[in-house]
């Protein structure tokens, strides 16, 4: 069992499989208080829970939005946040590692994103399993188009949509 912290569903969609050929069994967890405004965070959940739901996949939703903590290393603060609060919950869950959707994106710092959320695992003491998903990123895009599934413009905080 892995705990996979999602940004989206698109993005779910082309980690999960990767993860289930490694023999994990993933289980969702939504986080993404970095997300604005309002109705995008919305959109993104919603469409979050229907892809759960169709796919019978166990989740974990964490309702917190809107927050003002990613001034002014914002990519560096919300990886922080995030791979902070995922590798708490796997510990309080007991289960014994996690992984991020974020991993699947061209666009994000890679190895900033490892190195903090191999900090949290230690802090937290679960494991960080890294996986370069990048491979599944314009696949998992394709798969999300075919379903209808809502896909976003950005990243998903303020200065990603400026």
């Amino acid at each position: 069992m892995i705990l996979l912290h999602t940004c989206c569903a698109p993005c779910a969609i082309g980690a999960i499989p990767p993860l289930r050929e490694d023999g994990e069994h993933p289980v969702i967890l939504w986080h993404n208080p970095n997300i604005r405004p309002n109705d995008e965070y919305t959109k993104r959940k919603n469409a979050l829970l229907h892809f759960c739901d169709n796919e019978r996949l166990t989740y974990i939703i964490e309702e917190n939005h809107g927050s003002d903590k990613f001034e002014p290393s914002i990519c560096e603060n919300c990886y922080k946040i995030r791979m902070d609060f995922a590798a708490k919950t796997a510990a309080a869950k007991n289960i014994p590692a996690f992984t991020t959707t974020l991993l699947i994106s061209p666009y994000q710092n890679h190895e900033l994103i490892r190195q903090i959320a191999e900090t949290a695992a230690a802090t937290h003491k679960v494991a960080f399993h890294y996986k370069d998903f990048r491979p599944h990123f314009r696949p998992a895009q394709k798969t999300a188009r075919q379903m209808g599934i809502y896909m976003q413009k950005y990243c998903g905080c303020k200065k990603s949509n400026e």
